[in-house]
């Protein structure tokens, strides 16, 4: 019977080696990201319908167009100090370990081996027991060939994973912004209201001394003294609630800027300007810019780096091994050239029959893959939304309180007119009451709206995932002007 030849490794050792790395730069097993389509109109309906020919850069501290010291001051240390943001930046350092773990599987694992035994054996009717020296120095090595490109995909799912964490770290950061900033905007408007009430309570008082005076003199009714010092207290309760609020918002603060125990000094809503309008045509590629949305393409890109690393579990794992060393019984002949051993060699490993498991795995990725697909879309349908909420409150906010400076000035005149009534006799004192609680609530309505008008702002600043600047900012003028 003819033997067949046998395959000398040694022989050809060099050609399949050199073969089994060439097979490792094949493409890699699974789709190739590519970002899916999201229907959305090229504007908001809620902007304006002009024109623009170029897209407006975002600016990340679009806090700053405030112009006030006491905000920046408070977003510095925020974005410094706050605890949340922390645990943020520290998800970022262990993305980024992840990544790094990942990029060691392309490099070979090299590990030195070294030892001394003393073994003894046992004694037989032919041979007498004897004890022997094994000193043993060794370098192995192990490296998986990355033949169908598993190790590539998971490489570039936990690019994209760190990068997802990066961008979440700036969602943090852009929320925290925007906190402080609207927590900032109230804590102003309760020290504006709270000089509306203070005024108040003043010119009550002053009314109450005249109405007493009155009684005292027979020229009216009791009546008016009651009704006097019942709107008085009211005031003053009024006073109690906005401070106890204000104080709420300042304990607030401490906590979005790592200082519980921050103070404020009390300051006025009335000295922030507007910020600059949007520019007409908004362009609604400007959502590029949200991290959110950012991070919702990232976490995408992972998801779809996972389906090839699971259907490179179809293929054979194919690895080299080899080791460099030497043995010896006598450590002074260790590094002598008999004792030198060494080792190369190949492996493969196969799936033959696994019942289903690799299918399954592939149809668990492929699913999880279309639900960050629908959250991708998502995201970017609801970033779209509040652009437009927060256009429409800009816009409808700033009527609001145009409108509301007018019900303030016809409340003062009116409130005029029942006190010189009130004092020629033509009226009760219950007209005067009635008109200062009218100026009373428009003043607090109108520095509510002013507020709101702000807040929207920083809404949609947010919802663009920053500010805009250059020559499509306009200047607005204060409200009161």
């Amino acid at each position: 019977m003819k033997q067949l030849p046998q395959f000398d490794l040694l022989r050809y050792r060099t050609p399949v080696i050199l073969g089994l790395v060439l097979l490792s730069g094949c493409a890699a097993v699974g789709p190739n990201y590519q970002r899916p389509e999201v229907s959305l109109p090229p504007d908001y309906s809620e902007a304006s319908n002009e024109a623009v020919t170029t897209t407006a850069p975002v600016q990340r501290d679009w806090w700053r167009l405030f112009h006030d010291s006491t905000l920046d001051r408070l977003m510095e240390q925020a974005l410094s100090e706050n605890q949340d943001l922390q645990m943020a930046i520290s998800r970022v350092a262990e993305a980024e370990a992840l990544v790094r773990e990942a990029q060691s599987a392309f490099y070979p694992s090299v590990n030195l081996e070294a030892g001394e035994t003393r073994s003894r054996s046992a004694k037989t009717t032919t041979s007498s027991s004897s004890v022997q020296n094994t000193n043993l120095l060794m370098l192995s090595t192990a490296f998986e060939l990355d033949v169908w490109g598993k190790l590539r995909r998971a490489n570039e799912a936990a690019l994209a994973q760190a990068l997802a964490t990066r961008y979440a770290r700036d969602t943090v950061q852009l929320s925290i912004a925007g906190l402080v900033s609207n927590s900032y905007l109230a804590l102003r408007t309760y020290d504006a209201q709270l000089a509306v009430t203070m005024a108040t309570i003043e010119s009550r008082e002053g009314s109450l001394d005249i109405v007493r005076n009155r009684v005292d003199a027979g020229l009216t009714s009791p009546l008016d003294l009651h009704q006097a010092e019942g709107s008085l207290a009211a005031a003053k309760a009024q006073l109690a609630t906005l401070r106890r609020q204000r104080a709420l918002v300042e304990h607030q603060l401490g906590v979005l800027t790592g200082d519980p125990g921050l103070t404020i000094a009390p300051g006025d809503l009335s000295h922030l300007p507007v910020p600059p309008v949007p520019p007409p045509g908004l362009p609604s590629q400007l959502l590029e810019a949200r991290p959110d949305i950012q991070q919702a393409e990232q976490e995408l890109v992972a998801a779809n780096a996972e389906i090839g690393v699971a259907k490179a579990a179809y293929y054979p794992t194919i690895s080299l091994t080899g080791t460099l060393g030497t043995q010896s019984p006598e450590l002074s002949n260790l590094f002598t050239s008999p004792a030198n051993l060494w080792s190369l060699g190949w492996g493969l490993v196969t799936p033959v029959f696994e019942g289903g498991r690799i299918s399954a795995q592939v149809d668990q990725v492929t699913a999880h893959r279309q639900q960050v697909v629908a959250n991708y879309r998502k995201t970017v349908q609801t970033a779209f939304q509040e652009v437009n909420d927060a256009l429409v409150s800009l816009r409808e906010s700033a009527n609001g309180e145009q409108a509301e400076a007018e019900q303030v000035a016809a409340a003062k005149k009116a409130l005029d007119l029942a006190k010189i009534r009130y004092d020629a006799g033509y009226s009760s004192y219950l007209e005067v009451l009635d008109s200062e609680r009218t100026v009373n609530e428009a003043l607090l309505s109108y520095i509510a709206t002013r507020q709101t008008r702000l807040t929207a702002a920083v809404d949609l600043f947010k919802a663009l995932g920053g500010g805009w600047e250059g020559e499509f900012a306009q200047t607005a003028t204060a409200a009161s002007s």
